[in-house]
């Protein structure tokens, strides 16, 4: 029991990382989109470039994405299969 409720608590803390409507918004476009970066998202969210860091930083330090940098830019993506399954069944038609 006590490694099932390990295995609960990790999936809480998935969830909750994605709760927030600033990184749930981030996490679906890069669901739709493959990959952005973080002018982009920060245009298409319409808030400060500080946020949209502070929210990618949150989400890179949960394993949910990655960045690959190309010269000064980084370029994001999903990495967590996980996180792509819950967005398929939140936003999928």
């Amino acid at each position: 029991m006590i490694e099932d409720m390990k295995f609960l608590e990790e999936q809480a803390e998935l969830l909750k990382v994605i709760a927030h409507p600033v990184r749930l918004c981030i996490a679906r476009g890069l669901w739709r989109s493959g990959s952005c970066n973080v002018t982009h998202m920060q245009c298409c969210l319409e808030v400060p470039q500080s946020t949209v860091s502070q929210h990618l930083g949150k989400l890179r330090q949960a394993g949910i994405i990655e960045g690959e940098r190309n010269g000064l830019e980084i370029t994001y993506r999903l990495k967590d299969e996980r996180v792509k399954a819950i967005l398929s069944c939140l936003f999928s038609q």
